[in-house]
Formats: C-alpha cells, structure tokens, sequence
C-alpha cells in the first residue's frame, strides 16, 4: 500500500450552536486542502463519514451538499457506520486509490449533534443498536454499562478503576486547543458525578459534540515518498453481531481482535511497535478493553494498566494524546478523520504542546455501536 496523507485538518470541537454542518465541513475541507496544498479541483473523489444528518440536520444528500461546497461535479461517497463511519469512509477511500481508478481523495468525517434535546439525540444514536436492545428501553450508555460490569465482576476490578482513563484523556486535552473539554478531572469528581446507567457515571461517558474533520489522500503508485509524508501501512475493517446478546463474552470486542491482528499482520509489525495510539473511548470501560483486544497488556489487565499510568504521555506508548473521545469530544461521525489528524500531526512533529519525541508509528482504532464495526489503521512517518 503506497497511500500516503498529504494534509490534515480538524475543526474545534465543542457545543458550535453557531456553525451549521455545511459551515464544519468546509472548515474542514479548505483546512485539509490548504495543509497539502492543493486546489479543491485536484481532488478526484470524496468519502464522506457521517450519521445524523437527517434527524439533525434536516439533510440526508450529503453527497451533492459536499459538491455544492466544493463548488464542482465530483464522485461523492457517503459512508454510514454508526460511530465508526470517519474510520470507513477513510478505509474506503484507500480501496478506492488502490484500485488504480482515482490518485487523490479526500476523507470529511463531520456531525452536528448539539441543535437538538439529548433525548432526541440519544433515541438517535440508539438506530445503532439492535431492536431487542431499544425495545428493552437500553442506551449506549446502558450497553457500555452491562459490558462494564462484567467486566468488574469477571477480572476483580473496582469502580474507581473506571474513572483512569477518563483522568489521563482529560490531562491529555489540556494540551490541545481543539479539545471540547480541555480541562483536568478527579478522581473524587468521577465517583461524585452523575450515576447514568450502573456502574457509569457522567464522568465515565463521552459528550454530545459537534465537529468535523478531513484529510487528504494520495496513491503515489511507483513513486518514492518524500520525507514527512505520512504512509497508510494498514486499513482494517472488522464485523461483529449488532446484538450484545449475541456474543459470547461481555469482556471482549471480537472485532477489534480481529482487525488488530490482520493490520499488524499487513503493516509487518506487531503491538509494541505503536509509538501512540487514539482508541475509541465512548466510555471508560471501552478504552479498558480497547488496549487488552489490541495487545498492549493481557486480557483482564487493562485496568491496572491504567490504575499504574502505563498510556499517559511520557510513558512508550501513551493512548488517546488528543484527549479521546472523553475529552476532545465525540461527533460521531467526524471521529474516525479527527483520530487520524492527531495521529498524522504527531507524526509530523507539530502537535504543539502535546507533541511526543519521534513517534514513528501511531494507530487510529474507531468503533461503530458496541462493536458491531471496527476500523483500525496504522499509520507510519
């Protein structure tokens, strides 16, 4: 795979009452044009990831809003995945520039989700869910909260092991200007916080966000790649039952096994060759078991990995720099673009404050619903 990532951009991501959709998505575009500088006529085709168009935004033909912004007839792709639709759309894009057909693409992933009640919002998200579980009266947050408890009841961990990861990504977002909720968070606050669905709390569980993201893709085909071009070594897609009834661990996401082992496999590296990773942490509970299926600690150890701050930044390879989905916010459909700037920006030596020394490998892993999708792609300077 000779795909490279030629520009980068995200949008502040936060409660934007006013900016409209077709407002983040061409921040978004002119940012990650100008990055890679190209004129928006180079660009040969779009993948567009997004989820909530229509209930929010009163616009389901997202394909001819994206040719009206860029202001030329142009092939446009929209891709839904739940909150892994960023991660396909960018896994589809790297199809489509293998195939030979197109040499430049683009990736937007863009949502806009604060303009409306969070009930509403929450009702939503849950079309992502199977219709026992909505029938059941369950949430995501409910979903997370069944996979958290067993979790606790299975591996020995306590309630205050779920507050660590929502601790580091909010020091994390401290340091970026783009996060939603750049500020740091207790221990004491976790436990204080809210009680939503047992045993998570507010403070276990990521935002309603608005934002967008998008970058720029190119085959070089047989030509060399010049020196700071970030290289796509790996694209993974990976499925699983849309029902946690279904499956037959609590404690475990399939997919994510599954896609980890076939990316490390088609980059020729394994898990202790990541110099940073941005996992899908919807919920605290789900970046515990993100680092386990990924292989960076034992099944059952994830959370004394994070009790003991082995992912913090100073630390060989610290998880989600950019503060998650906890603190930098999660627009759904913009998350699996916005993972990969931050991996990119990394890479590239200008993540300002947050910037590691020399990171030569990072891994972007989204997920759609509970599970049911995973993306993972590994990125290399």
């Amino acid at each position: 795979m000779n795909i490279v990532i030629n520009g980068a951009y995200q949008t502040k991501f936060g409660e934007l009452w006013d900016k409209s959709l077709h407002d983040l998505m061409t921040e978004a575009i002119d940012g990650a044009l100008q990055d890679a500088g190209l004129e928006k006529k180079e660009i040969e085709i779009v993948f567009l990831g997004n989820k909530m168009a229509s209930q929010v935004s009163d616009q389901n033909h997202l394909s001819a809003l994206v040719n009206e912004i860029l202001g030329y007839r142009i092939p446009v792709v929209r891709v839904e995945s739940a909150c892994a639709s960023g991660g396909v759309a960018l896994s589809q894009a790297c199809f489509a520039l293998e195939s030979g057909q197109y040499n430049k693409a683009l990736v937007i992933g863009a949502e806009k989700m604060t303009d409306l009640p969070i009930e509403q919002i929450s009702y939503s998200l849950m079309h992502a869910a199977s219709e026992q579980e909505r029938q059941a009266g369950l949430s995501f947050v409910g979903l997370y909260a069944l996979m958290a408890k067993n979790y606790l009841q299975t591996f020995g961990a306590s309630q205050e092991d779920l507050a660590y990861p929502a601790i580091k990504n909010h020091k994390h977002a401290t340091l970026n200007p783009k996060a939603q909720f750049p500020f740091e968070i207790s221990l004491e606050q976790v436990a204080q916080s809210a009680l939503v669905a047992d045993p998570l709390r507010l403070l276990h569980c990521s935002g309603i966000t608005d934002g967008a993201a998008a970058v720029v893709l190119e085959n070089l085909g047989c030509e060399a790649r010049k020196n700071n071009q970030v290289q796509v070594v790996a694209s993974v897609q990976a499925g699983e039952t849309l029902a946690l009834s279904a499956r037959q661990s609590l404690t475990t996401i399939e997919s994510t096994k599954d896609a980890a082992q076939k990316a490390y496999q088609q980059a020729g590296i394994g898990p202790e060759d990541i110099s940073l990773l941005e996992v899908h942490d919807c919920f605290t509970i789900a970046e515990i078991l993100a680092v386990e299926d990924l292989g960076l600690c034992h099944k059952g150890e994830g959370h004394i990995a994070m009790r003991n701050q082995k992912f913090t930044i100073g630390c060989p390879q610290p998880v989600n720099i950019s503060g998650g989905l906890k603190a930098c916010g999660h627009p759904v459909g913009a998350t699996g673009v916005k993972q990969i700037v931050e991996l990119c920006n990394q890479l590239k030596g200008r993540a300002g404050a947050r910037q590691l020394n020399k990171p030569l490998v990072g891994l972007a892993h989204n997920v759609g619903g509970t599970g049911g999708t995973v993306v993972i792609h590994i990125l290399k300077i």
